[in-house]
């Protein structure tokens, strides 16, 4: 089996395990919950297994560093991914929960701003990484990370989420390419 199809049945198994809630957590809205995933080891394992094919295919000469968690999402299965990948693991935190020296990035949500920040001294100048999350909606939290990551001088080699909600076209945004392992949502709802 190819990768491209392992991935495709992967996707699929992974797919049905989630649940959707409509109008959450406010009108119009589809939360499509990923939690799930994390009740199973066999799926939780797949989830990863997934990641780590998408990356050895698309990245086969190479090495990735670093996978960038975003708070809080990023860091359910980032750090399995990282050690998976035998790559280390850098989380990107909403301001003041930090210790030392950080960069910050500040980013627009549905209902304002907010600053991400990463330590300084947690990614060597030209690391190769990959930023990790679980969905790209506006783009906006992905985009922050992104600008700490060229803060510290990092290569972002990619962004890679669980899920992307298209209509918001998010990914066009971003200082680098994208992978959305699940199929994702092309409308919002009515």
């Amino acid at each position: 089996m190819t990768n491209t199809a392992a991935l495709d049945t992967i996707a699929i198994e992974l797919r049905s395990a989630l649940h959707q809630y409509p109008n959450f957590p406010s009108k119009g809205i589809l939360f499509e919950d990923f939690l799930p995933i994390f009740a199973s080891p066999h799926l939780f394992q797949k989830l990863i297994d997934a990641f780590v094919l998408h990356f050895k295919e698309k990245f086969p000469t190479v090495k990735i560093d670093y996978i960038i968690g975003l708070e809080a999402r990023g860091f359910l299965f980032g750090p399995s991914v990282a050690l998976a990948m035998n790559a280390g693991f850098v989380p990107v935190r909403k301001q003041g929960k930090m210790p030392g020296e950080v960069v910050q990035a500040v980013y627009t949500k549905e209902y304002g701003q907010d600053i991400f920040e990463m330590q300084v001294e947690a990614l060597p100048e030209g690391s190769n990484v990959v930023i990790i999350d679980d969905i790209i909606a506006t783009g906006g939290s992905a985009l922050a990370a992104g600008e700490l990551c060229k803060k510290v001088n990092a290569n972002i080699l990619e962004f890679a989420f669980l899920m992307e909600l298209d209509f918001l076209q998010g990914r066009e945004r971003l200082q680098a390419p994208v992978f959305t392992l699940l199929s994702s949502q092309k409308e919002a709802l009515k």
